[in-house]
Formats: structure tokens, C-alpha cells, sequence
């Protein structure tokens, strides 16, 4: 038997493919539940799409262990992204439970795909891992060499950190709601349990 594909994955592949070329295509949002209770938002970049359709309906995210984020997440596990396509007039708002992988992780399969998330990153991505801590002002723009030094042979740096959403669970929500058709979509994580309306 085939791999059952989520049924929300063919419409945000075929907007994937509408906004191939608009490079801001790539940018999302990411909202967190702060530690004090109150929202808090950034903005990522989708760095390996190819990844995402060829292996999973989960979404994977590398970011830096010292980032506010990973603190959030560890008092609430529990996330949105939201999209927006502006070549198709597009959103997606996906919720769910964020697994934060890092090198202490005592799963090795877990440990296996941030390894990988590593590697599939450009050398310039993984450079940033070296630099200083990013939840702090920067004193100097320059570096040394022997801060920026890296080894492109080793594993993941400790502060190179993964983050999996997976939206098909029975917590999560996909919410896709497309302007030019005037329509919405939203599944709630339960299997079978869609809706749709057209306006």
C-alpha cells in the first residue's frame, strides 16, 4: 500500500508551485504562546520545501536553541505558522504540537532528522549557528575567523536546533481559506472531519 497523503498537502503544493518564483514565497510566520501568557510572532524561511513533499505532511524548521522560541515552546508546546501567497491569493494558518529536537534529544531517529536538517542546509546557513547568541544585541559586526570556523564534515552544532509541526494530529487545525475562489477549507486533525465553504 501507498503512503496516505494528508488532504490538505495537494493545496499547499499546488500553492507552493503558484508562488514558485516570488522569493518572499518562502517566508512564513511562526506564533508562539509567550512565557508571560501573551502572543509572540517572527518571521522564517521555508529553507527546504523538497524535503517536506517528499517525505512527510510534517513541517521542519532549523533554528537556534538560544532563541526566545525554544523557551516558549518548552513552557507551551503548541504553535501556528501562517502563510499568505500573493501571486494566488492564498493563506494557510496551521496549528499544532512542535517537537523541539536538539542534541540532547535521547530519540535516535529524532536525532537522525536533525543530522540530516543539517546537513540539507547551505554552508552559510549553518554558519549562523557559530555566531552570537541572537536573543542579544551585537556589540561589533565583525567576527574572527575562528568564530566562523566550521568543520563541514562534523554533525549539527550544539546550538543547532529542529523544529517538527505536525498538523495532522487531533489537536491540530489546517486552515486554508483562498480570496480569488472565495473559499475555505479547514480541517480539525480528526480523520474524515472537513469543511468547506464557498462564499
Amino acid at each position: 500500500m501507498g503512503t496516505i497523503t494528508a488532504p490538505w498537502k495537494q493545496l499547499f503544493l499546488n500553492a507552493l508551485e503558484s508562488n514558485s518564483h516570488p522569493k518572499h514565497s518562502s517566508y512564513f510566520q511562526l506564533a508562539t504562546v509567550g512565557c508571560n501568557g501573551r502572543p509572540s510572532n517572527r518571521t522564517l524561511v521555508f529553507r527546504d520545501p523538497f524535503s517536506f513533499i517528499s517525505s512527510s505532511d510534517k513541517f521542519h524548521i532549523n533554528t537556534d536553541n538560544r532563541t526566545h522560541k525554544i523557551e516558549e515552546l518548552k513552557h507551551c508546546p503548541f504553535a501556528e505558522i501562517c502563510w499568505y501567497f500573493t501571486n494566488s491569493w492564498e493563506q494557510f494558518r496551521i496549528s499544532g504540537r512542535v517537537d523541539v529536537i536538539d542534541g540532547s534529544n535521547p530519540d535516535t531517529f529524532k536525532l537522525q532528522q536533525r543530522e540530516k536538517s543539517w546537513f540539507s542546509s547551505s554552508v552559510k546557513s549553518r554558519l549562523q549557528y557559530l555566531g552570537p547568541n541572537p536573543s542579544l544585541p551585537r556589540i561589533s559586526e565583525h567576527q574572527s575567523e575562528e568564530e566562523v570556523r566550521l568543520d563541514l564534515s562534523i554533525g549539527p552544532v550544539a546550538t543547532f536546533c529542529l523544529l517538527v509541526l505536525d498538523p495532522d494530529q487531533r489537536e491540530s487545525t489546517v486552515d486554508f481559506v483562498s480570496v480569488s475562489k472565495a473559499m475555505r477549507w479547514t480541517h480539525n486533525g480528526i480523520p474524515g472531519m472537513y469543511m468547506v465553504d464557498v462564499e
